[in-house]
């Protein structure tokens, strides 16, 4: 299938931009400014997110005594009364990406009312590299039983939700979780994947084939790894490439989406396949006319929102 004809015509000015000069692929650039860009992308893709929702600002604690900033999302108007929740990691491959930059994200899902949305940062490689992120995402969820009470949260109905390498450390929470019950303090109900990183061992048929052009390129991607892997044994772990867990584990129900243009693409089709096989209850959806980060694209492709309502829709029928 072709390009969505809005996207095509954001990549075509991306090319642009690269070809004058005036942009660089991350990958291309000195850490800071490619963190530095990434977080202006936003207010390209989505300059104007939904605002009817009220934003609190929060400090989550970890085992190593630091601090996470989070913010607890919910529509505004919206009663005390104790809500379904998402617990939503963003993406950026481990070395950008924030809080942020995911905003209109975090927004768009609580908007209607029906859920709200917790979103925790965790601290990026290569300064924290693996396994940092996957336990400060450990130590978001841990610290969910304490504030649901105060926040109005329902502990008995938690998403694990996340984009891009946030729908891995999501994944893996949820795999922790069905391996070691008591582990996190909460039991996950269902789990949101949105073009999930599922593999980092070896590049398959769509890494090749959207390596350019599609504005998450596979050079950017072996570029995140390296910032947060410090060798191969690594890249081999189920924390990181949860495609290579041992088999067997039932998790809970899973929404998976991916895109059609993207390099992760065949690696999330294949893990959406192998939670199937292993007895995990999977809507797959695949978005053939977009690519990558798809989600933060509310401004610029009017059917992302309708992409929102199917994977909200799908969310609560499940609890």
């Amino acid at each position: 299938m072709t390009l969505h004809s809005d996207l095509s015509a954001f990549l075509e000015l991306v090319e642009f931009g690269r070809l004058s000069g005036k942009s660089r692929a991350l990958h291309e650039q000195p850490l800071a400014q490619a963190r530095s860009d990434f977080e202006a992308s936003s207010l390209i893709l989505d300059p104007n997110p939904p605002g009817a929702v009220q934003v609190q600002t929060l400090q989550l604690p970890t085992r190593d005594g630091a601090h996470l900033p989070a913010r607890l999302y919910r529509a505004a108007g919206q009663g005390r009364d104790p809500l379904p929740v998402i617990l939503y990691l963003h993406g950026g491959g481990y070395v950008v990406g924030s809080l942020d930059s995911h905003d209109s994200v975090c927004r768009r899902l609580a908007l209607d009312g029906r859920f709200a949305v917790l979103a925790p940062a965790y601290r990026l490689a290569p300064e924290w590299p693996f396994p940092t992120a996957v336990l400060d995402a450990e130590d978001s969820l841990k610290a969910l039983p304490g504030l649901a009470g105060s926040l109005g949260l329902d502990l008995e109905r938690v998403a694990l939700a996340g984009d891009s390498a946030g729908a891995t450390l999501a994944t893996v929470l949820a795999m922790t979780a069905a391996r070691e019950p008591q582990a996190l303090g909460v039991k996950p109900y269902a789990q949101l994947l949105f073009y999930p990183v599922a593999d980092i061992s070896v590049a398959r048929d769509s890494h090749r084939r959207y390596a350019e052009g599609y504005l998450l390129e596979s050079a950017t991607l072996e570029w995140f790894y390296q910032h947060y892997v410090s060798d191969d044994a690594q890249r081999l772990d189920w924390r990181v490439s949860p495609l290579l867990a041992e088999a067997g584990q039932v998790m809970a129900p899973a929404y998976v989406a991916v895109a059609g243009h993207d390099p992760l693409r065949d690696e999330g089709l294949a893990y959406a396949e192998r939670l199937r096989a292993d007895g995990t209850a999977v809507s797959l959806r695949v978005e053939e006319g977009l690519s990558h980060d798809f989600l933060r694209m509310g401004g610029i492709v009017a059917e992302v929102q309708g992409i929102y309502d199917q994977a909200l829709d799908w969310l609560e029928r499940q609890g």
